[in-house]
């Protein structure tokens, strides 16, 4: 089941969403293989530091996030990979490193990738290392208010 305080404000702003589940799996091509989704097509959620502050970063399955492109796009004099130790304790309803992209559920500024709102659907992880939720991108972006910009690079 997807993270109760997830599926709880989903619920409560009327999103209507799908939840695939899924073999375990932890990078996000194998989970967009097993869900028979493009890399593309799904986002995955990245902890970073910027200038020591914990933020989330959404970015295609198939990308990489580029630490200076960030930098810049936050207006960040250093931007850096976050350690798990360093955020696992923010998330006590998800499993590590299956955080659903919604920062502002816990606190937390959120950076999307400008290439994810050119779709109309956005899947993530649900919080679980099993499970993804689909659901319109106009929804995800009206709900989280994300800063969009391009600090990814893919294949």
């Amino acid at each position: 089941m997807p993270s109760r305080k997830l599926k709880e404000f989903l619920d409560a702003n009327d999103v209507k969403y799908v939840c695939i589940t899924h073999s375990v799996a932890y990078t996000s091509q194998e989970i967009a293989a097993l869900a028979h989704i493009p890399g593309k097509d799904l986002a995955k959620t990245v902890m970073v530091k910027l200038d020591g502050n914990l933020a989330m970063v959404v970015v295609p399955g198939s990308h990489k996030v580029d630490l200076r492109l960030l930098e810049a796009a936050a207006g960040a004099r250093k931007a850096e990979l976050s350690t798990e130790s360093a955020f696992k304790s923010m998330f006590p309803d998800c499993e590590t490193g299956a955080m659903p992209p919604f920062g502002n559920l816990y606190g937390l500024p959120v950076f999307a990738a400008q290439s994810l709102s050119e779709d109309d659907e956005i899947a993530f992880n649900a919080g679980t290392h099993s499970e993804l939720i689909r659901m319109p991108y106009r929804d995800f972006e009206r709900l989280v208010q994300p800063k969009l910009g391009s600090f990814s690079i893919g294949p």
